[in-house]
């Protein structure tokens, strides 16, 4: 501009770049119900429609944060609360059982802003979990609360307890019950696989995975898996990106797949993209886990990786991208 354009021009055009400087941040949030062996003929002639629809609304529910101006944090929490509420996926109400018939809940969540992180394992009367893992992460100096110490600390926090019955759906004390006997799972029955998660990036470019599981249906001895430890199925870094694993945990532990995913982008450069591939779909599958990833980088990239026939998943960002899937097809 010349210096005799008129003030107002230059006031003018100065708004404009600061607006469109703001609408370069890209909302993202990604979520997933999942990651197994499901055949087609379980999902019924409507193909799973009752699953899509608790995808989208768990979808709907954490963009809507976004949407609002509210912090990656609020929004996968607000995502994965839904789909602990929903019993038709593995995690709070609907959690599949251990060996003695009871729920044990784990979950964890992480903002990637300044690597705060908080979990809880081994729970079995907190109604959503993830609630839990935030106030831990945000009112405790630990990281990661279990069992009775976790439960005792939710109560000196205010929640109100809840009987272990709440859990405990009649499809998964069916389950249970085949399991024990040592039958298989009949084949046009399907039964929610796994861990639910979400991974977001607000307005701010601040990142911030949860994740919240029943675990494995019949487990004993207080089995723990991947869903509470931070770094192998949790992890958030605004540096690197947030992500949230589904799928055997002792693999995933093992490997530190969450974390790994962050580091490959963060110490070696490479894209998200790339980096969820090479976990996933090489390290992880080598090492003969399967299973799947979110992840979402600071610029609202998304992935949704795994090497099991399929994933129950969705994203949504501001870019006009919906989607919600099971298959890789």
């Amino acid at each position: 501009m010349s210096r005799r354009t008129p003030g107002w021009i230059v006031a003018v055009c100065l708004a404009l770049g600061v607006a469109q400087a703001a609408e370069t941040q890209v909302l993202t949030i990604v979520i997933h119900g999942g990651a197994g062996v499901i055949a087609r003929e379980q999902l019924g002639p409507d193909g799973g429609a009752a699953y899509r629809e608790g995808l989208n609304a768990a979808l709907d529910a954490g963009y809507s944060v976004l949407e609002a101006g509210g912090s990656s944090l609020d929004a996968v929490t607000a995502a994965v609360r839904l789909l602990e509420d929903n019993p038709l996926f593995n995690a709070g109400r609907g959690a599949v059982l251990n060996h003695e018939g009871e729920a044990e809940l784990d979950a964890s969540i992480m903002d990637g802003r300044d690597l705060r992180a908080g979990a809880i394992a081994g729970v079995k009367h907190v109604r959503n979990p993830i609630d839990l893992a935030r106030r831990v992460m945000e009112h405790s100096p630990h990281v990661l609360l279990h069992g009775a110490g976790a439960e005792e600390f939710a109560l000196q926090q205010g929640y109100t307890l809840v009987p272990n019955d709440y859990f405990r759906t009649p499809a998964r004390k069916a389950q249970l019950e085949r399991i024990l006997r040592g039958q298989t799972q009949p084949k046009n029955e399907l039964v929610a696989l796994g861990t639910v998660g979400a991974v977001a990036v607000d307005q701010r470019g601040n990142v911030a995975a949860a994740t919240s599981t029943g675990g494995m249906a019949d487990k004993r001895w207080s089995r723990i898996g991947d869903s509470p430890i931070i770094g192998a199925g949790t992890y958030a870094d605004n540096a690197s990106c947030a992500v949230s694993a589904t799928g055997h945990g002792e693999f995933f532990m093992r490997k530190v797949v969450a974390y790994d995913i962050c580091a490959l982008m963060q110490y070696k450069g490479w894209s998200l993209e790339r980096a969820a591939r090479e976990v996933v779909q090489k390290k992880l599958k080598e090492f003969g886990g399967e299973g799947g990833v979110i992840a979402v980088d600071a610029k609202g990239n998304a992935v949704m990786e795994f090497n099991s026939p399929g994933m129950f998943r969705g994203v949504r960002d501001s870019r006009g991208r919906r989607e919600t899937a099971i298959y890789d097809k």
